[in-house]
């Protein structure tokens, strides 16, 4: 098995320089974590909130921390004065809170719309129709301590690759329908993140500027 760091350097290779690299540090250890960061990497995407809290301290202060799985209201409150960017807003009330949070310590959170693109039902997120009818309230208009920077997706696990080409490029269309209704004139508003270690070919291939990729840098049991 290829350490952690010939990993990541494997993957930098096959990856174009303008794709970030979210190195899903999940249910890994601090030092699995610390090699990839000794071989360059910053970027790092977490589930859970309470193994976030507990690795943060122990790491040093320039990682770049994303939450990328669900996020219950009542865990915000945490994340908030440090995560670098919350990529699975799902609902216009975990928006909500999230703004609330981050007025009270004048912080503005980085945030991606999490729009349902499989075919499961065990995935979150907006659908397109109820993404743009937020964006367009008056609620969303007023929020200023959030900073929406693009879209994120989940593509359905299966083998079926035009299934998942299917569901990247419908996200990519949406990105590109709420950029330009929305956020035309927005520089912040650039990313989506889609693709992980079995699917991240075909979504760079559909336009992502984000990928998350755990078991390919990782391996896929813990060491």
């Amino acid at each position: 098995m290829n350490s952690t760091a010939t990993n990541i350097r494997n993957l930098r290779q096959q990856i174009p320089n303008s794709v970030r690299i979210v190195a899903v540090s999940k249910s890994k250890p601090v030092s699995a974590i610390m090699e990839a960061y000794n071989e360059g990497q910053r970027l790092f995407g977490e589930n859970r909130v309470q193994e976030l809290l507990q690795k943060k301290d122990q790491l040093p202060a320039d990682i770049e921390w994303h939450l990328i799985g669900h996020l219950q209201t009542n865990k915000v409150r945490q994340l908030v004065p440090f995560v670098s960017m919350i990529q699975s807003v799902d609902s216009r009330r975990l928006l909500r809170v999230i703004n609330a949070e981050a007025s009270k310590i004048t912080r503005i959170v980085n945030c991606l719309i999490q729009i349902y693109i499989a075919d499961e039902k065990t995935k979150y997120g907006f659908t397109m129709e109820e993404a743009v009818e937020m964006l367009g309230s008056e609620e969303f208009r007023s929020m200023q301590s959030v900073r929406i920077c693009g879209v994120m997706g989940m593509a359905t696990f299966t083998d079926d690759t035009e299934q998942i080409r299917r569901e990247f490029r419908f996200l990519a269309d949406c990105y590109k329908q709420i950029k330009s209704r929305f956020f035309a004139d927005d520089y912040s508003f650039r990313d989506i993140s889609m693709g992980m270690s079995g699917d991240y070919k075909i979504a760079i291939g559909e336009g992502s500027t984000m990928v998350r990729i755990g078991s390919l840098i990782f391996g896929s049991r813990n060491k």
